[in-house]
């Protein structure tokens, strides 16, 4: 790239030369020749050996002093190109200088040239541009300087100062090699000449003759002539920013300093220069100050005090004296530098007290113009703030703060006050405005901006250097960067942020003992004798001691002007740190000043006075959000609600909050005093008064008395309501300064954790102080009550509460504050306690504050002379202690863990029984306060339980005393009338408040569920007591009911205690239940397990009688539950002792009860009643199932039998009763027992038939009368049979005839008698005691001679049972559908079985049978109840084939009875005419008729083939074949006739009427439904007429069918004559005209019986008669039928017929 442009530039000197400059053209070509010979390898190769040809580079010098241009323009390039690449010879720099000054002259684009030339020059040839040379540099940039071209005087300019700084530069590289420096020259200090380097001395020469320049004085080493003095202020400026180590390091040039810049700069303070130059000036004097005081010391100090004499408003303009503080704000930013200023002049005597004087300024300036900033009574938002307002200020506004003016103001107008960014503030600052040549228009409060500035960075640059000293040594390194963290946190890094600790953590954790020498308290700096700032240290003391009451007057003014919210949250941190850093320095005095001007500011006391003067709601007995530590003074408060919900917009705003008093800058001072209580907390001493008294007047505002509420304690909230001490929840919102008042306030107490005693000593005392009672002990009071010498306290009330002065001029009135400073005091103590609560119960207790806090607490829960509120506020704290004292009793060993719990529990012991002792001398509300006392105490207790029971270790007695104290009379007395009270009495027990037996009921929950193994034996049988105690109380249902269930806990517990367990010898012995009670009470803590047992379960067996349902069922389940569980356990003899003692005892007392029950006025209500019906369920089914389960183990008594006895006699008594849900228990309990008999081990026979008295007595009723109700009784037969299954079972070899038939009544009684659900039925499928008991019939012996019979004659009786009253049943009543189909296989399989015994027949066990099946057959349709499936009737009318298909052919060899042989046929006939007929207008539409017909069809084929020809038997009386032959005639009628054309209906002879013929009808009726069946039953008429073998049957069935063959016929024949002739041409319907030609077709094939029909008078035939009888019907037919040619034709055979059988045709 160099070679190319080098190139170029040469060729185009040529080119401008050729005929002009011959020696500048030759030198050009020369050089372009030794160009083209060099290699081409790189640029650096390159450059080197153009540095080896020093000639090179001639014909660029002679082009720069020719006239031509151009040839300069290629000249300038050209040079340029070998500066920046390293290739012009060393020794030619002085030429190359002086080219470039010459082509100075020549155009913009040469000249911008020649100064990019330049920097390259001095950076590449350093160590040789010196002296002389650099002088010429420097000169060709100052020429160009003086250009008229802005482009090229900016850029020269800057290339200038890049010279100057790059002169420095070398110096500083110069000074990195001491050792090699050689001394070039000398430079004029102090202290006469310094030999220095060239470097040093070229820097020198420069630097002072810049000085002299901006001065006006002519230079001694540069050859420039002037410099712009502003250029030479900024290059002043540039080297003192820059290179501010070469002024310290080089007094030469210290010494310019001295005698050049300072004079200066002081001289140009005293004019009245312009604000430019002006502007330049103070930069330089804030350079020095910042870098170089400590070698201008004198001359800083001039400077320093002519700064503030500046700031004098008389003595200099507005836009000066901003300069002027401008530099004070970057001073007092710089904390190192306040301390020198500080350690340099003020102390120092006979020097200038800077820093004072300027403090004093700093106070006069801030009570200069009031009206400016905006004075008043408190601070305000600055008036006229017109946009951005931010959501304090509009805050503030909408809660009516004062001095607020509505409405936007312009912030051009005159009259603004107040400070305010927006105002009172410049986006750039007058030290920075380097380009206005005119002062900008300041603010008017600008300046008092700047004032605040300087408070801030004074109090901040303290901190910073205090805070981390602090810090303990062993652990500064560890935590350095936490703690410097920690120093700069202040309130307004977020309001709801978590603020980091003021003071290092001393590394213990949490969960470990503390102990006092691992506190954390903040390290006094000034005892850091051997720290190496100690001397700094001294300062910073000096400094606050000295300052503090300039500080504290400046800010206190500020505090109450109207200041915009940056400006006030950083003057309220500069007061915080500044507070801190006093504290911190163990300065008392400005602590506690600077603690009480900020308590002040938080709340002001034009507020309170104002809040005070608006009448209130008094008396209200309330709790404000600082009465309980979880409110304000913790975390808690803030964690239901978030921060970001605490700032939602949408929410209630602040006004709501603060109620119009406190707005969002007294709580951000009240959060800075907390967070200063916290860093400082360890060293305040008295001094805690301050924040405390502050707190609490902020919650007095904050809630008034009109809005209070008492608060509970976390463990009772949830408690009933309408009891004294509860509230409402808490409902209104909280901004987020409040939110941050509440965070910082509970970080204050849990700082205290890390206290040693005294420190924690001293804010325990400054709350009692809040309390008005005497630091560290109770009051005395006339009638103290005393309590036991084991609690070690001495109890006493307070009388009326001492006042005390506040120290914040003590303007709360008694009578306005009494009670929310008793509530507020109070709830500190619970969150101090509760957060020290490891240094409360693990120390002395004299030592820790233990005694002072109990004493104190508890004689204010027993006093009369506070307010309810306050002793329930007393309470809950107290109770809060006592819980978490417990808790943390855990990680002690067991020595001082029950030491511990002693004392805790005995606390709470002497609270209830002072409470208990003197109630009766309360009244009203005073008495209802003693019970929520209580109340919370008993909550306190279950607290304990529940977060530490299992490692309690001593006081279990304690427990159970405050656990039974909620009821009214003695236990020991209450005990003993349970132990002694009747069956059927009530042995219920009273309490003192139903909200106290809930609370104690919880502690007895726990200690149940988790706590049994930590009780002795003494502690159980008091236990068991308890339970007994919480079981008859009449309170609560659901706390007898699980107390119940704590029986079976216990019982389980004791269960497990003994590997073995067994009644022993002496328990075996106890015969009666108060020996037992006796026993168990005497043997104490020697008691056994054995005895505890037994004592539980009498103890639970007396409850079986107690009046409420659900408590009694619950012990009768509970018992029998045990029973059970360990049943196998327990031996046969124990058995027997339980059997006796607990069993039959509950068995004894449950029929008692029933007897009273019974009584004319025993109970009238029928509830009851059932509930008394229940729980004689339960106890027959515990029973039972206890002699079920452990049946072998009775059984192995010798007192079984008796035992027997008694169980048979209660099921007895109980059957008698006849209650339907009690009998199904008996029965199902009874079956239960039986099946555990085995048949191989029979019981005594004694007791078998003890049982079967029992079955077969009567089967269960039911005696209730219910109104409009049936009674399921289902259950109960159930039972039943299944009962009689079990004792057949026994019985079964046994069993008689007799037995059988008794068995079979009951259980068709069970059958008829029961009732079915009302949305169920039995149509489809049986019940299921229906089908039991056809189950139970089946099992049954058939062996035993009748017994067939028996049971035949059972089965047809369920086959009846749907037919046994007709029509539709009402909802909820059986049809016996189901079984009564079911019923019919079991008979045919029986009947299939037996049909050989003739005792079936002759005892007309058969005929019932028959006679069953027919009823379904013969009521086909007309039986309602609709069943899905298979029908009833086609069920009976395939048993009936079935079972005659067996019976019919074996009939006649058996010996029958004539008479019940007739009977059976008629059973037959009867089936016959029912499967041929049917009542098709019955029929449901959803009913297959055709189906249904083709089925009777098929089964009529079959029946048919069996009686016919038996049917003709002269056995089988006429009446019967009529009977058949008439149902054949009726169901064959195709179309049914009008009612006066069949004899058979108007009581004439069949054939009387034949030939009459009715008057013809125009309608037609329609066939049958069942015309194929019509036609088959017509057909079989024909075929039992007809001729067959001549047989006397064939010929009685022929002769009692023929005249109903030829009614058939004629009733066709008829109306065919009647109806054709009115039908004209219409022709005859198909129906009608198939059916008369069939029965002409029939006619004609038919050759009957001879001796069927009789001859017609006159007419001689045999085979052909019944043609004779129809003639002249048929003849008459055959005159109407002239128009239908093919009935002409049948008629006309049949004419033929008759012919040929007279001899005609």
């Amino acid at each position: 790239m160099t070679a190319q442009i080098l190139n170029a530039e040469l060729a185009n000197i040529i080119q401008e030369t050729k005929r002009k400059n011959t020696e500048l053209r030759i030198a050009a070509e020369q050089s372009l020749e030794e160009l083209k010979n060099l290699p081409a390898t790189s640029e650096q190769q390159l450059a080197a050996d153009l540095s080896r040809r020093p000639q090179f580079v001639t014909p660029f010098l002679i082009a720069c002093a020719a006239r031509n241009a151009k040839c300069i323009g290629s000249a300038v390039i050209g040079l340029q190109r070998l500066i920046i690449s390293g290739g012009l010879a060393k020794e030619r720099l002085k030429e190359v200088l002086d080219a470039l000054h010459e082509a100075t002259t020549q155009n913009v684009d040469v000249q911008l040239k020649i100064l990019q030339a330049l920097p390259p020059l001095l950076q590449n040839y350093a160590s040789s541009l010196q002296g002389d040379l650099l002088g010429s540099a420097l000169h060709v940039c100052s020429t160009l300087q003086t250009s008229k071209s802005g482009a090229v005087n900016n850029t020269a300019a800057a290339t200038l100062q890049q010279l100057v700084v790059s002169v420095f530069d070398k110096v500083v590289v110069e000074d990195e090699t001491p050792s090699e420096i050689d001394p070039v020259g000398e430079a004029p200090t102090a202290e006469g000449n310094v030999a220095v380097g060239s470097a040093a001395l070229d820097a020198y020469r420069v630097f002072n003759d810049i000085c002299l320049l901006t001065d006006s004085q002519k230079p001694r080493f540069l050859r420039m002539q002037t410099l712009p003095q502003k250029f030479g202020m900024e290059l002043i400026e540039s080297l003192l920013a820059n290179h501010a180590n070469v002024f310290l390091e080089h007094t030469e040039q210290a010494h310019v300093l001295r005698l050049q810049v300072m004079p200066f700069v002081i001289k140009s303070l005293q004019e009245r220069l312009n604000f430019s130059t002006t502007v330049r000036v103070m930069r330089i004097l804030y350079m020095i100050l910042r870098h170089h005081l400590e070698v201008l010391v004198s001359e800083c100090g001039s400077a320093l005090a002519l700064l503030i004499t500046q700031l004098d408003p008389n003595a200099s303009p507005p836009w000066k004296r901003a300069l002027c503080m401008e530099i004070f704000r970057g001073i007092y930013g710089e904390p190192g530098l306040i301390r020198k200023i500080y350690s340099l002049f003020d102390i120092q005597e006979g020097n200038k007290n800077i820093i004072r004087e300027h403090m004093a300024i700093l106070v006069r300036l801030a009570t200069e113009k009031p009206g400016v900033i905006g004075v008043g009574s408190q601070s305000t938002i600055p008036v006229g703030q017109t946009a951005d307002r931010s959501s304090e200020q509009a805050t503030m506004e909408a809660g009516g703060v004062g001095g607020m003016i509505g409405g936007v103001v312009n912030t051009n107008e005159v009259n603004i006050s107040g400070i305010s960014v927006q105002w009172s503030s410049i986006r750039v600052p007058c030290l920075d405005q380097l380009d206005k040549s005119e002062p900008p228009n300041l603010p008017e409060s600008y300046i008092y901006s700047l004032t605040l500035m300087c408070i801030n960075n004074f109090s901040e640059g303290l901190a910073k250097f205090i805070l981390p000293l602090t810090v303990p040594s062993d652990r500064r390194g560890k935590r350095k960067n936490k703690t410097r963290l920690a120093a700069d946190q202040d309130v307004l890094s977020t309001p709801t942020s978590e603020v980091p600790p003021l003071i290092a953590s001393d590394g213990e954790d949490g969960d470990k003992k503390r102990s006092s020498k691992e506190t954390r308290v903040p390290v006094n700096p000034m005892t850091l004798d051997q720290n190496p700032l100690y001397s700094e240290i001294k300062v910073c003391a000096s400094l606050v001691d000295t300052c503090w009451p300039a500080v504290l007057a400046a800010c206190s003014t500020f505090l109450y002007a109207a200041l915009d919210n940056e400006y006030y949250h950083g003057l309220v941190r500069s007061f915080q740190k500044f507070t801190h850093v006093a504290g911190l320095l163990r300065q008392s005095t400005p602590r506690d000043a600077f603690l009480t001007t900020l308590a002040k500011a938080a709340i002001p006391a034009n507020i309170l006075s104002a809040t005070l003067a608006t009448p209130t709601t008094p008396a209200a007995e309330t709790q404000s959000m600082f009465a309980n530590a979880k409110s304000i003074l913790s975390v808690d408060s803030g964690v239901n609600q978030s921060p970001a919900a605490m700032t939602d917009p949408n929410r209630q705003n602040f006004k709501e909050t603060i109620s119009g008093s406190l707005n969002t800058r007294n709580l951000l001072c009240l959060r800075a005093l907390l967070n200063l209580a916290i860093a400082l907390g360890p060293t305040l001493g008295k001094a805690w008064s301050i924040p405390l008294e502050a707190l609490q007047q902020a919650d007095f505002l904050i809630h008034p008395s009109s809005q209070r509420s008492v608060r509970q304690t976390s463990y009772s909230a949830n408690k009933a309501e309408g009891h004294p001490g509860e509230r409402a929840p808490k409902t209104s919102t909280f901004g987020s300064e409040v939110y941050a008042v509440e965070t910082a306030a509970s970080r204050m107490f849990d700082s205290t954790s890390d206290f040693p005693d005294a420190s924690f000593i001293d804010i325990l005392k400054a709350l009692f102080g809040l309390l008005g009672m005497e630091q560290g002990s109770a009051i005395a009071e006339d009638e103290a009550v005393k309590s036991p010498t084991s609690a070690g306290l001495s109890l006493t009330a307070p009388q009326q509460p001492h006042r005390r002065v506040s120290s914040m001029s003590g303007i709360l009135p008694a009578a306005a504050s009494q009670m929310h400073e008793n509530h507020f005091a109070l709830g500190e103590l619970g969150s101090l306690a509760s957060i020290n609560i490891r240094r409360l119960v693990g120390g002395e207790p004299d030592a820790t504050g233990w005694n002072i806090l109990v004493e104190n607490l508890t004689s204010l829960c027993i006093s009369k002379h506070v307010t309810n509120a306050s002793r329930l506020k007393a309470s809950e704290v107290l109770n809060d202690v006592i819980v978490e004292g417990a808790t943390h009793t855990m990680s002690e060993t067991e020595d001082n863990r029950a030491v511990i719990q002693r004392r805790l529990l005995t606390v709470l012991h002497i609270v209830i029984q002072s409470l208990v002792g003197s109630t009766a001398e309360r009244l009203g509300s005073i008495q209802s306060t003693d019970l929520e006392v209580q109340r919370l105490t008993l909550e306190a207790l279950r607290s304990i339980l529940e977060q530490s029971g299992e490692a309690i270790v001593a006081g279990w007695e304690t427990v159970f005393s405050v656990m039974t104290s909620v009821f009214n009379s003695d236990v020991t007395a209450e005990r003993d009338n349970v132990r002694e009270s009747k069956a059927g009495s009530k042995p219920l027990r009273g309490s003192r408040s139903v909200r106290l037996v809930r609370s104690s009921f919880a502690s007895l929950q726990l200690i149940c569920s988790d706590f049994l193994s930590s009780l002795t034996n003494h502690c159980i049988m008091i236990l068991i007591d308890t339970l007994s105690d919480f079981s008859f109380q009449d309170d609560d249902l659901n706390i007898s009911l699980t107390t119940i269930n704590f029986f079976w806990n216990v019982s389980d517990f004791l269960r497990g205690r003994e590997d073995s367990f067994s009644l022993d010898d002496v328990v075996f012995g106890v015969q009666s239940e108060a020996a037992l009670v006796d026993l168990a009470e005497s043997e104490g803590e020697r008691a056994s397990i054995a005895t505890l047992w037994m004592f539980l379960l009498l103890r639970l067996a007396a409850v079986t009688i107690d009046p409420r349902a659900e408590v009694r069922n619950g012990a009768i389940q509970t018992v029998l539950r045990i029973f059970d569980s360990y049943g196998d356990q327990l031996r046969p003899d124990s058995w027997r002792s339980c059997l006796e003692i607990i069993v039959f005892k509950i068995m004894e007392q449950n029929q008692a009860r029933q007897v009273d029950l019974d009584a004319p006025h025993g109970l009238d209500n029928v509830d009851d009643a059932s509930q008394w019906h229940e729980t004689t369920i339960l106890v027959v089914n515990g029973i039972a199932g206890l002699f079920s389960n452990y049946l072998d183990v009775l059984a192995q008594q010798p007192s079984f039998p008796t035992a027997w006895q008694k169980l048979m006699s209660y099921f007895e008594f109980l059957i008698e009763r006849k209650i339907v849900e009690v009998n199904a228990a008996t029965f199902t309990s009874l079956c239960g027992i039986l099946k555990r008999i085995d048949k191989s081990r029979r019981m005594p026979n004694s007791c078998i038939e003890l049982v079967w008295r029992l079955w077969s007595k009567d089967v269960p009723e039911d005696s209730t009368k219910l109104v409009d109700k049936t009674v399921d009784n289902q259950d109960a037969y159930i039972a039943y049979v299944e009962t009689f299954n079990q004792i057949y079972r026994l019985i079964e070899r046994d069993i008689t005839e007799e037995q059988v038939t008794n068995a079979l009544k009951c259980l068709s009684n069970c059958v008829v008698q029961s009732h079915g659900s009302a949305y169920s039925t039995d149509t489809d499928r049986m019940t299921t005691l229906q089908s039991k008991v056809l189950e139970t019939t089946t099992l049954i012996r058939t062996d035993i001679s009748k017994v067939p019979s028996a049971v035949m004659r059972h089965l047809a009786g369920f086959i009846s049972l749907p037919f046994a009253s007709p029509g539709p049943e009402p909802k909820g009543r059986l049809t016996f559908v189901a079984l009564s189909r079911a019923s019919m296989q079991k008979l045919q399989n029986l009947v299939t079985k037996h049909l050989k015994d003739a005792h079936i027949y002759s005892s007309t066990t058969f005929r019932i049978a028959l006679e069953a099946l027919a009823l379904p057959i013969s009521q086909k349709y007309s039986f309602r109840p609709r069943v899905k499936g298979i029908s009833l009737w086609s069920t009976s009318t395939t048993r009936s084939i079935a079972i005659l298909s067996a019976v019919l052919p074996a009939l006649e060899e058996l010996s029958i009875d004539q008479e019940e042989y007739l009977q059976i046929w008629r059973c037959v006939v009867t089936i016959a005419c029912g499967m041929i007929s049917a009542d098709v207008q019955d029929a449901d539409p959803a009913t297959n008729i055709a189906s249904d017909q083709d089925f009777d069809i098929d089964s009529f084929s079959t029946l048919r083939d069996l009686i016919t020809p038996s049917l003709g038997s002269s056995i089988i009386p006429d009446k019967h074949r009529r009977s058949y032959a008439q149902s054949l005639f009726t169901n064959s009628l195709i179309h049914q006739p009008a009612p006066y054309e069949l004899p058979t209906t108007s009581g004439k002879e069949i054939l009387e009427d034949l030939y009459e013929v009715r008057m013809g009808r125009t309608y037609d009726p329609p066939p049958s439904p069942r015309s194929k069946m019509s036609y088959v039953c017509l057909d079989e008429l024909f075929s039992l007429v007809a001729r067959h073998d001549g047989s006397p049957e064939r010929v009685r069935l022929a002769q009692a069918v023929s005249p109903f063959l030829i009614l058939r016929c004629a009733v066709t024949i008829r109306a065919y004559i009647a109806d054709q002739p009115l039908r004209g041409l219409m022709p005859q319907p198909r129906s009608q005209r198939r059916e008369l030609l069939h029965i002409l077709h029939h006619l004609v094939a038919l050759e009957c019986e001879p001796r069927a029909i009789p001859a017609a008078p006159g007419v001689v035939s045999d085979t052909r008669k019944h043609l004779h009888r129809l003639f002249p019907l048929v003849s008459r037919a055959v005159r109407v039928a002239w128009r239908d040619q093919e009935v002409l034709d049948a008629l006309g055979r049949v004419m033929d017929m008759v012919g040929g059988e007279m001899g005609v045709l």
